[in-house]
């Protein structure tokens, strides 16, 4: 993942360019009116829309076109150039989109359209930008008479404002236990652990946005009980809240470990978590982190920012071999040894003892701080209270619905059907949770997507290395390699009988981003797999 910068480069196109000097699909990546703007032709028509992606700032132009929208090279977000639409995650703010001008062999940008529409505005086409305001239906008249989600992180939110997007206007209401909710949980163990990034980053949208789009968000509320005959959710607070449909994205909880001193370990999965560990190491001198998996190493590499001395103890003999395989795992340790992290591998910590980890070979380290990343596990005790199939996550079928009609499942809890490896999933990936979110949105209103996108996460280590990961696979049969792993430029291909499973690439975004579009391709030669799961009326 390559750094951006905020300098506008290329030609100024509200001076414009020649005609003739740009071939059909060419991203010209260029400025107008002080704001980089991309400009596109596909026969017949031009677009000109933003040109820095509106999740974290990657320049457009090194993206893939595929038919009139373009892909983000860094995270795969999606944009409609005809509006400049964020149509899938992890972008959910839309691009400014421009007018264009052809006159005289010459291809000018002539100013920033207006997207605003009527409050009221029904039925709005696939790839909307989301609207300014929404009047809010008490009764709407289509979709459900009212949608309930609990959970507020990446599958809850996307699947709000999805439902907004799709012109939906009745009430939305959301319920998350974490009273800071909703927040950018993977820049928790990067950047802003690591202290380059402010706490100001972290929102989703902007406080006003929810009030603007009529959706009501209840945080640091529990919800407690479901009843699926009366469609209702009991909440913390004694409310009762009744729904038309629900969508249950409840995510998932660390894995503590039961060893003497545990107490004194602390985890990362909220913003709370995150206050508490840089306010303990302020002052603070060594770290043990407990666990070699990518949050215990992105909190390795932000702990060595802050000028800590860090160890890493965990039970494998390479950091990530068993998901990167051997020739990564190497270049991870690398990674991490020249900027002074120490590794125990092989061993585990039997106990913490005052300011220091006991390992099961005796070995003390002091630790001023000790922070475990071991895994997580899916919350399900809410859903399996309720009658909702669970089977190592919340089943659900390829429309993400669950065994109850109306009631859905997405995020780190959900287990669905992947079409492209034929195996029931439940990963824990930011924009998978994201992009389930919007699905669920669509099939609420009565849509019948399935839920097919090729999985998709990142990894960050310091400034140095970046992973992409495209695709998913346990066990394969060979990797591929392509480029110098130690030169940190490859394509690393994971394959099983032959084919493509999954792709991890570092500084090559681009062929990471062409590997999910192989994957997609391959997906339209399969058939549709059975329903899995049938929702039952209760």
């Amino acid at each position: 993942m390559a750094e951006h910068s905020d300098e506008l480069t290329g030609p100024d196109l509200a001076q414009g360019i020649e005609i003739s000097s740009v071939s059909p699909g060419e991203l010209i990546a260029g400025h107008a009116f002080g704001e980089p703007v991309l400009l596109v032709h596909v026969e017949p028509n031009w677009f000109a829309v933003g040109g820095k992606c509106t999740h974290y700032g990657a320049t457009l132009a090194e993206g893939v076109l595929v038919g009139e929208s373009i892909r983000c090279p860094w995270h795969h977000a999606c944009f409609e150039l005809r509006n400049g639409a964020a149509s899938r995650a992890p972008a959910l703010n839309d691009l400014p989109s421009y007018t264009v001008l052809l006159e005289n062999n010459i291809v000018r940008v002539t100013g920033k359209r207006d997207h605003s529409w009527p409050r009221g505005a029904d039925n709005r086409p696939r790839g909307s930008r989301a609207p300014e305001k929404v009047l809010l239906d008490e009764n709407p008249v289509v979709g459900p008479s009212s949608v309930f989600i609990i959970g507020a992180g990446a599958a809850g939110i996307a699947c709000a404002e999805m439902l907004r997007r799709e012109a939906y206007r009745g009430p939305i209401t959301l319920v998350d236990a974490d009273p800071d909710a909703p927040y950018d949980r993977p820049n928790l163990s990067k950047d802003y652990l690591a202290g380059n990034a402010p706490e100001e980053w972290l929102p989703l949208h902007p406080k006003n946005f929810f009030d603007e789009q009529g959706i009501r968000i209840l945080s640091g509320v529990e919800a407690r009980h479901i009843d699926t005959g009366s469609k209702s959710v009991e909440l913390s607070d004694g409310s009762l809240h009744r729904y038309g449909a629900l969508l249950m994205a409840t995510g998932a909880s660390p894995i503590t470990l039961p060893i003497k001193g545990a107490e004194n370990i602390r985890y990362l999965r909220t913003l709370a978590d995150c206050r508490a560990i840089i306010g303990k190491i302020a002052g603070a001198r060594t770290a043990v982190v407990i666990g070699a998996s990518f949050i215990g190493l992105e909190v390795a590499a932000s702990l060595v920012t802050r000028g800590l001395e860090v160890h890493v103890v965990a039970p494998e003999t390479l950091p990530l071999e068993r998901i990167l395989g051997a020739e990564l795992g190497e270049l991870v340790r690398g990674v991490h040894e020249q900027r002074g992290v120490r590794f125990h591998l092989g061993r585990t910590v039997q106990s913490i003892d005052g300011n220091a980890a006991i390992l099961d070979d005796n070995t003390r380290i002091d630790a001023d701080i000790v922070i475990a990343g071991v895994g997580v596990r899916p919350n399900l005790e809410l859903a399996a209270s309720a009658g909702i199939l669970v089977d190592n996550g919340i089943a659900v079928n390829e429309f993400l619905e669950t065994s109850v009609r109306d009631v859905f499942a997405a995020g780190d809890v959900a287990r669905w059907p992947d079409a492209y490896s034929d195996a029931r999933l439940r990963v824990e990936h930011w924009v998978v949770a994201e992009r389930q979110g919007q699905v669920v949105a669509r099939n609420m209103l009565g849509h019948r997507d399935r839920f097919d996108d090729i999985p998709f996460f990142w990894s960050a280590h310091y400034d140095k290395l970046s992973i992409q990961y495209t695709g998913h696979v346990e066990h394969w049969d060979e990797t591929r390699i392509d480029g110098d792993v130690m030169k940190l430029d490859c394509a690393v291909s994971y394959m099983v009988g032959g084919k493509l499973r999954a792709m991890a690439t570092i500084n090559r975004d681009r062929q990471n981003l062409q590997a999910e579009l192989g994957m997609e391709r391959d997906l339209l030669l399969k058939p549709p797999p059975p329903v899995t799961v049938q929702p039952q009326p209760v």
